[in-house]
């Protein structure tokens, strides 16, 4: 006879029950959040309109084609015409992976001051209810900030909750490149913070990071880019325990570093459920993506790194007072992320989180877990701190030196 242990159904009834508590998790740790999407969706009305322009009585290429095509078409462009493409369709020519870097820059400014401008009216609309005209304040504040003279844009869309990619350092000049992919109730309004948890946002990790890096090798010439140009989930729900989301930003994220220019190496560096979206761009990635750095990672929807299908080197750090740790690592009929991958079996090189807060605390200044991700940014991979004193996270893994 069966013991009932080894029953089906109750197998099944014990991974559904794991994981409900991931979504209690959700809702006591932070990650429950109340947006509004805007109706408008002002990117699609700019793509209409760049399908039907053209310039110098050429038309204009498909807005989706691929970069090597788009990068051909800027080269054959002046400077002028370039700029007038960039003021003429800012919400497109801003997001065109091919695009010019500097001509990217010069139409996300544009779009950022055009939707600036819709909020300052939306603030004294009488016809939104008091929460809207607050929302817009909000906004309004939010792109204020942005077009701040030292800011680049790299990436910009105020539709829905809002998209964006920022630059620190010489992009087009940039011996490696570093991403920061942030996770869950990531939006234009969450972009960056102010006080105390600075470098829990987005903006406030990639700006740390940047300058850790510089420390870390002070000849190098890194560039950071904060990139929050994917639909990250909302609050409590199946979006945070499943991959849709994730497996389309990582068609963006695959779109974006092809589109880079030079040939400098590429580390991701990806935050809770951005490692979910790293594990899922990680087969399909370019050669040039050198490491894939996770930190409070729920999973990488892989049973192991292998699985992953990838040749950067993995690393993985977990902070000891993360709530994800009691996350449970499952996967099953969708839900959930697998197997855990600070775990020895996963085979990612663990490194030492030491000094890090929590789950949002892994880019602050004077941890490990920051000046870990630097060195492996920098690919002084031999200054790496490794989790346990008797690991060997750093041994055999040597930087690209054709860069």
């Amino acid at each position: 006879m069966t013991s009932f242990d080894s029953s089906p159904t109750l197998t099944a009834w014990r991974a559904l029950l794991a994981l409900a508590v991931v979504f209690v998790m959700l809702a006591t740790t932070g990650w429950t959040a109340v947006h509004h999407q805007r109706s408008a969706d002002s990117r699609a009305l700019a793509l209409a309109a760049w399908a039907k322009g053209s310039i110098a009585g050429q038309p204009l290429p498909e807005a989706d084609a691929p970069p090597y095509k788009l990068a051909h078409f800027f080269a054959t462009l002046t400077a002028a015409q370039r700029a007038q493409l960039a003021d003429r369709y800012p919400l497109v020519v801003g997001n065109l992976n091919g695009a010019p870097v500097t001509t990217r820059y010069r139409a996300n400014r544009r779009a950022i001051g055009q939707a600036s401008a819709v909020e300052r009216k939306r603030v004294h609309d009488s016809r939104l209810s008091a929460t809207g005209r607050s929302e817009a304040q909000h906004r309004l504040d939010r792109f204020r900030s942005m077009l701040a003279k030292d800011r680049h844009f790299l990436a910009f869309d105020p539709s829905g909750r809002g998209l964006a990619a920022e630059v620190f350092g010489d992009l087009d000049r940039a011996d490696r490149i570093s991403l920061v992919v942030p996770g869950v109730d990531t939006t234009l309004l969450t972009l960056e913070r102010t006080g105390a948890k600075t470098n829990a946002a987005p903006v406030g990790m990639a700006k740390s990071l940047y300058a850790a890096e510089l420390a870390a090798r002070p000849q190098a010439r890194p560039a950071v880019i904060a990139w929050a140009d994917y639909t990250t989930p909302v609050g409590i729900g199946m979006d945070a325990a499943l991959g849709n989301l994730a497996r389309r930003g990582a068609v963006r994220l695959d779109a974006l570093v092809r589109a880079l220019p030079g040939p400098a190496p590429v580390s991701l560096f990806c935050h809770s459920y951005g490692s979910v979206l790293c594990g899922v761009a990680a087969s399909r990635l370019p050669g040039r993506v050198e490491d894939i750095a996770v930190a409070g990672s729920p999973g990488m929807r892989a049973d192991n790194a292998a699985q992953l299908h990838t040749r950067a080197h993995v690393w993985a750090m977990r902070d000891s007072g993360d709530w994800i740790e009691d996350v449970p690592n499952l996967e099953f009929g969708g839900l959930g992320h697998g197997a855990d991958p600070v775990d020895h079996d996963f085979g990612a090189r663990v490194v030492s989180a030491q000094g890090a807060v929590g789950h949002s605390g892994y880019f602050e200044p004077g941890t490990e877990s920051l000046d870990n991700f630097a060195a492996i940014g920098v690919g002084a991979y031999t200054s790496v701190t490794c989790a346990r004193a008797d690991s060997t996270c750093n041994d055999g893994v040597y930087p690209n030196t054709t860069a």
